[in-house]
């Protein structure tokens, strides 16, 4: 049996690791994974922020979002996760600086990104809490005219990672596991049973010496993020399904801050992290998130634009980014972070430090978004793949095999990875999921 896994993502790393792993009953059979981008990681899996919630989400998601944060930590406890890819506890925190008190936790991902607020003003609309629980700000955040912070989270429910280090974890596994990678490269066609119509094998185009390969292929998973649809539609063209999978930008900034350093990391905050969720400044236009991160790294983002067109290739993200955005995000970090009193900017468009922030890096990624703001996760029934493509052969009879579907994970693609990487290998592997994932098919 082979599967061919198309996205090199935190996705198809998980479903590959899962599908190699000690427990898979095919944990031996032949697996491809197909990228298209010429560097691995350079889409939201490489630079999105990292934040694991367990219990942030809808119902139909609920419990995938649980089984994955477990998985985490669990991955990590077995195999030095805090040393090899940043695995931290944390503490949600709101900031408000409205009059209004700030509620207890009732956050729902779907609702925050289909609204498009904040996580911390989705909190919100939950039930006040009888009591309220004041937490002490991060020494990193400066503190704000009018401002409190209140924890969002329950002790044990979030988490913090650095999804590229995470990302290259996964793949260097599922590699020493026997997993062949092909980047850059793209599947151009799916092969077909002359005879029964099954898939049988896909066709690959290497990108730089643009000779083509076929692969045997008897499961097809399409995880290609916010490119699914596209990948979808070339390889099915009659298919009655269409995918609505749309692009939802997000601009970054990697900081680090003389108030957040190593020694801070270990000593003060004992190796914890924190989330920062505010609709502050509500001049910026944008709801801001911070998280501190493993090696005294912050990272901010919350500038988002479902307007920019998706890029054919994932590298290319840097070549349309909008200068004035990032300085706009500078801004705002200066605003929450910086030494400078609130409303004294002076951010510096020629230099890589804001006020006295080092800037890292910049970026801009693209995550896969859907209409209802939940993911999909599923196998794709033979009658909705097109004229002349069945995807087992009903020569030998065998229930396995087929085409597989993951995507749509929106903000929460690092924390649902290992979830869905598990529920989407046992779907492969035709037993039953750990996850009820019914409310996510299409």
């Amino acid at each position: 049996m082979s599967t061919v896994i198309i996205g090199g993502g935190i996705i198809g790393s998980s479903v590959a690791y899962f599908l190699t792993n000690d427990s898979s009953p095919y944990k031996d059979h032949e697996v491809h994974v197909i990228e298209s981008s010429s560097q691995l990681f350079s889409a939201a899996s490489g630079y999105a922020a990292g934040f694991l919630a367990k219990d942030w989400f809808s119902p139909a998601v609920a419990p995938l979002g649980a089984l994955s944060f477990d998985l985490h930590h669990q991955l990590a406890a077995e195999n030095g996760g805090k040393e090899k890819w940043g695995y931290m506890q944390s503490t949600a925190l709101s900031l408000d600086v409205n009059d209004g008190r700030a509620k207890r936790t009732a956050c729902r991902g779907d609702d925050w990104l289909r609204e498009g607020t904040s996580r911390a003003e989705v909190a919100a609309k939950g039930e006040e809490s009888s009591t309220t629980v004041m937490e002490e700000a991060p020494a990193w955040l400066t503190k704000q005219k009018g401002g409190r912070v209140e924890p969002i989270s329950d002790e044990g429910t979030v988490a913090q990672v650095d999804p590229l280090r995470l990302c290259k974890y996964l793949m260097e596994t599922t590699v020493s596991r026997g997993v062949k990678w092909h980047h850059p490269a793209q599947v151009i066609s799916v092969v077909t049973d002359r005879d029964t119509n099954a898939i049988s094998a896909v066709k690959v185009l290497n990108s730089v010496s643009q000779t083509e390969s076929v692969i045997p292929c008897t499961n097809l998973v399409i995880c290609a993020g916010p490119w699914t649809s596209r990948v979808f539609n070339s390889l099915f063209p009659s298919a009655k399904l269409r995918l609505n999978v749309s692009a939802l930008a997000g601009y970054s900034l990697v900081l680090r801050s003389p108030r957040h350093t190593l020694v801070h990391e270990h000593d003060t905050y004992r190796g914890r992290s924190h989330a920062v969720f505010t609709t502050h400044p509500r001049d910026c236009g944008f709801s801001p998130e911070v998280f501190s991160r493993e090696g005294a790294e912050i990272y901010i983002a919350g500038l988002n634009s479902s307007d920019i067109p998706l890029p054919s290739q994932a590298e290319e993200s840097r070549e349309i980014m909008d200068k004035q955005k990032i300085q706009e995000l500078k801004a705002v970090a200066v605003r929450l972070m910086g030494r400078l009193a609130e409303g004294n900017l002076e951010a510096s468009d020629d230099i890589p430090n804001v006020d006295d922030l080092e800037v890292l890096r910049e970026g801009l990624c693209f995550r896969p978004v859907t209409i209802s703001g939940r993911p999909v996760i599923s196998r794709i029934s033979e009658d909705l793949l097109g004229i002349g493509v069945k995807s087992k052969s009903p020569r030998t009879g065998r229930e396995k095999g087929g085409v597989f579907v993951a995507t749509g994970h929106g903000p929460w693609g690092i924390s649902l990875s290992l979830g869905t990487g598990k529920v989407v290998a046992e779907m492969v592997d035709g037993v039953k999921t750990s996850a009820d994932v019914s409310g996510l098919s299409v």
